[in-house]
C-alpha cells in the first residue's frame, strides 16, 4: 500500500516538474512513511510515497521496465503475484525483483491493458510508456484503492487522494453542491462525481487512457447477476458450501503474503470472525486481532470479540473508544475522509488503525463485503418484507416482521405498529422502481437536506440525487432478482463510495495501515453473484451459505448470531458537557451563515434540541453529523463560500 501522484501534459514548466510532484507526494506522504520516490521526463512526472510490505528491499518505486520504455507508479496489492511471476517466466521474462509491482509492469507488456483481467488485487496505478508518450491509470474492480485526476488546461494531474491533486499549481478547493446533495442522501457521491467541484474520481473497475489523442475512459469489468427468469438447477446446498469455503480459504492465504507480520480486525460479527479463523490457522505464528469496544452497551461487541479471540486462541488487542474519544478525534477524520459523512463511525476504526500501526503492525484482515455479496445488510431483508407488505396488504404480521429486522435498535422496537406499517410501507415506493430496497434510507439520511439555506437549495434546482445512480446501473439490471438488485445497488456504489474509502483506506492509511478484504477476491465475488438467492437470502436468515460454510470453524453462538452492523454514538459525543469548543463554534449561527449552505436558525435549533435530549434519534444524529461534517470539510480544505451571506447578524 502506498500513494501515488503525478500529471501529464505541458502547463507545467521543466523548471517547476520535480518541485510539483514533491508537494504532491508530500501531501500523502501518511500513505506512505517509508520512501518516496519520482520519475520526472519531458511533460510527465510520476511520484510515489512507500508503505513497504512486500520486496521490501528492492520493491522501490517508481520502477522502471528492463529497457527503461515503461515506468510504474502502484498503490496496492496483487496477491496473485507469485503465480503470475512463475507463468511470466515460463514465457521467458525474467525478473530483477521480487516485487509485485515488477509484474504488473511485465504483465502490461505482455499483454498491454488486457493484463487486468488477469490481477487478482486491490490497485490503482500509473504506467508511462515513454516512447508512445501515453499514460494509463487503472483501479480494481470493487474500488478499494482510491484514484482521483483533474484537468488544468492541457495537463491532466492524478493522485490518490484529493489533497495532493490540490498542491498542483492552478487547483482549488471548490464545493460541488450536487455532490453534497448526493452525501446526505446516498452517502457517497455517485462517481466519478466528488464533493470537490472539478475533481473526479476513476470508477471502480475503469482504465483512462491518455494520450496525443485525448482522453479515453472505460470499464474493464463489470458486475453481474443472472436473468431472473432464467431456469437453471439449483446446486446441491452441501457442495455449494464446501466450494465457498474453499475459495475463502485461498482467498484469505494469498492474502498473508507479506514480509511483514499481518493481523486482523476482528468485530465479534459473522464476517471478521470468519477471516480472522481462517488466518489462525494459516498464519505461521499466533495471529494477532484487534478491535474497537465501546461505553455503550448499544455499540459495544466486547462480549463476542472476546469469545472469537479465545476459541481462536488469537493474541487479542482492543481500544476502548469513549464518546469523548470520537469528538476528539473528529476533525482529524474529515481531514484524511476528505468528504462529509451522514455517521460518525469511521472515528473509531482511525482510532483502531492507529493503535495497529503503534504495535509495530502495517497490514490487517478484515470481513469488508460479505455483507454485500452474501446478503448480510438489514436492507435486504427489509426489501423482501416490504415486497411482502405490499403483496398482503391486510397481513397482521407485518408490524412483527419489522421489529425482527433491527432488535439492536431498541427505540424502534417500541413504536406501534401503525408507525412500523407506516414507515416501512410507504405507498411512494413502488416495488418495481430501481432504487425500491434503498427508498426508505434514502428518506432517513436526507434529514439533514431540510436545514438547507434558501440560497443553496436554490443552486440545486431541480437536480435528483439519485438520477446519476440510476443512470448508471447496467442494461441487465431489469432483469435481475429483486436480492441481486438491491446487492448490486450496494456494492457498486456505497462499497467502494463509502464504506471502502471513508471507513477504509482513508482512516486506515493515515496511520500507514493496509486493509486486505478476502471476501472482495474476484473470485467470491463472482461466485457469490452467480448463486440463487435463496442460498444467500433464506427467509429472513441473512448469509445463509456462508454460516453453512464456516458452521465448523466458530462457536455456535457467532454462527448463528444476528447481523448487527459496525455502528457508533452519532451525536452524543458532540453535545456532551465535554464537547470540544469547535463543535460549538463550527455550528454557530455566524459560522452557518459564513458558509451558507444550511439555514443558522434551523441548525440552532436542531443543535438546541439535540442538547436537551438523552440521546437523539436517527434523523436528528445523522442530520446533526452531516451539517457537522460539512463545516469542519469547508474548514479543513478552506473552501470559499459561494452562497450569499443573507442570515448573517
Amino acid at each position: 500500500m502506498c500513494g501515488i501522484a503525478g500529471f501529464f501534459g505541458r502547463d507545467v514548466s521543466p523548471e517547476e516538474t520535480r518541485s510539483v510532484l514533491q508537494r504532491m507526494v508530500g501531501a500523502i506522504a501518511h500513505r506512505g512513511p517509508d520512501a518516496q520516490g519520482a520519475y520526472v521526463g519531458d511533460g510527465v512526472g510520476i511520484g510515489h510515497t512507500r508503505l513497504s510490505i512486500v520486496d521490501i528491499a528492492d520493491g522501490h518505486q517508481p520502477m522502471a521496465g528492463s529497457d527503461g520504455r515503461y515506468w510504474i507508479s502502484f498503490n496496492g496489492e496483487i496477491f496473485n503475484y507469485v503465480e503470475l511471476r512463475r507463468e511470466l517466466m515460463e514465457r521467458g521474462h525474467r525478473f530483477r525483483t521480487t516485487s509485485d509491482t515488477e509484474v504488473i509492469l511485465q504483465l502490461y507488456e505482455e499483454y498491454g491493458l488486457d493484463c487486468l483481467q488477469r490481477l487478482n488485487g486491490d490497485f490503482a496505478f500509473a504506467i508511462w510508456d515513454k516512447q508512445s508518450r501515453q499514460l494509463t491509470l487503472a483501479r480494481d474492480r470493487i474500488g478499494v484503492r482510491p484514484l482521483y485526476y483533474t484537468r488544468r488546461l492541457n495537463t491532466v494531474f492524478f493522485a490518490s487522494e484529493v489533497k495532493a491533486l490540490l498542491r498542483a499549481p492552478g487547483i482549488s478547493a471548490e464545493i460541488d453542491q450536487f455532490a453534497l446533495d448526493q452525501v446526505l442522501t446516498l452517502w457517497a457521491p455517485v462517481a466519478p462525481r466528488t464533493i470537490f467541484k472539478n475533481i473526479s474520481e476513476l470508477p471502480p473497475a475503469h482504465v483512462m487512457v491518455i494520450d496525443a489523442n485525448g482522453v479515453r475512459t472505460r470499464p474493464y469489468w463489470q458486475l453481474m447477476f443472472p436473468d431472473q427468469d432464467v431456469g437453471t438447477q439449483r446446486p446441491a446446498e452441501a457442495d455449494v458450501a464446501d466450494e465457498l469455503l474453499h475459495l475463502l480459504d485461498d482467498a484469505t492465504r494469498i492474502r498473508l503474503r507479506a514480509d511483514v507480520p499481518v493481523g486482523s480486525y476482528l468485530s465479534g460479527g459473522l464476517d471478521s470472525s470468519v477471516i480472522s479463523a481462517l488466518a489462525a490457522r494459516a498464519a505461521p505464528d499466533r495471529l494477532r486481532t484487534y478491535s474497537v469496544t465501546f461505553d455503550s452497551v448499544e455499540h459495544d461487541e466486547s462480549g463476542y470479540q472476546n469469545e472469537v479471540a479465545d476459541a481462536l486462541g488469537t493474541q487479542h488487542s482492543a481500544i476502548r473508544c469513549r464518546v469523548q474519544d470520537i469528538a476528539h478525534v473528529f476533525p482529524e477524520v474529515v481531514h484524511h475522509m476528505e468528504i462529509p459523512v451522514v455517521r460518525s463511525a469511521p472515528a473509531p476504526l482511525f482510532m483502531l488503525s492507529r493503535l495497529v500501526r503503534n504495535q509495530g503492525f502495517k497490514v490487517v484482515l478484515t470481513g469488508e463485503g460479505a455483507d454485500e455479496i452474501f446478503a448480510g445488510y438489514d436492507i435486504f431483508k427489509e426489501a423482501a418484507v416490504r415486497r411482502f407488505c405490499g403483496r398482503q396488504p391486510r397481513s397482521r404480521i407485518r408490524s412483527h416482521l419489522f421489529r425482527r429486522l433491527y432488535p439492536y435498535l431498541p427505540n424502534l422496537s417500541q413504536q406501534s405498529p401503525e408507525y412500523l406499517t407506516s414507515f416501512f410501507c410507504s405507498g411512494a415506493d413502488s416495488p418495481n422502481h430501481p432504487l425500491f430496497s434503498h427508498r426508505p434510507r434514502f428518506r432517513s439520511t436526507g434529514a439533514a437536506k431540510v436545514l438547507f439555506s434558501g440560497d443553496f437549495r436554490a443552486a440545486l434546482g431541480d437536480f435528483d440525487p439519485t438520477r446519476e445512480l440510476i443512470e448508471r446501473l447496467p442494461a441487465d439490471f431489469g432483469r435481475w432478482h429483486p436480492l441481486h438488485q438491491a446487492q448490486y445497488i450496494e456494492t457498486s456504489f456505497l462499497l467502494p463510495g463509502y464504506i471502502l474509502s471513508s471507513q477504509g483506506d482513508r482512516v486506515a492509511m493515515a496511520h500507514g495501515v493496509e486493509g486486505r478484504f478476502p471476501f472482495l477476491d474476484r473470485r467470491v465475488v463472482e461466485f457469490a453473484a452467480k448463486l440463487p438467492p435463496g442460498m444467500k437470502l433464506k427467509g429472513l436468515r441473512e448469509k445463509h451459505i456462508l454460516r453453512e460454510a464456516t458452521k465448523n470453524l466458530l462457536p455456535p453462538s457467532i454462527v448463528e448470531r444476528t447481523k448487527q452492523p459496525y455502528r457508533a454514538p452519532d451525536c452524543d459525543p458532540f453535545i456532551a458537557a465535554a464537547a470540544p469548543d469547535y463543535v460549538a463554534e463550527s455550528l454557530s449561527p455566524s459560522a452557518i451563515a459564513q458558509v451558507g449552505i444550511f439555514n443558522p436558525q434551523a441548525v440552532d435549533k436542531l443543535y438546541a434540541k439535540c442538547r436537551r435530549q438523552q440521546s437523539s434519534g436517527f434523523k436528528d444524529s445523522t442530520a446533526f453529523v452531516s451539517i457537522l461534517s460539512t463545516q469542519l470539510w469547508h474548514q479543513a480544505f478552506g473552501v470559499p463560500p459561494r452562497y450569499p451571506n443573507r442570515y448573517a447578524a
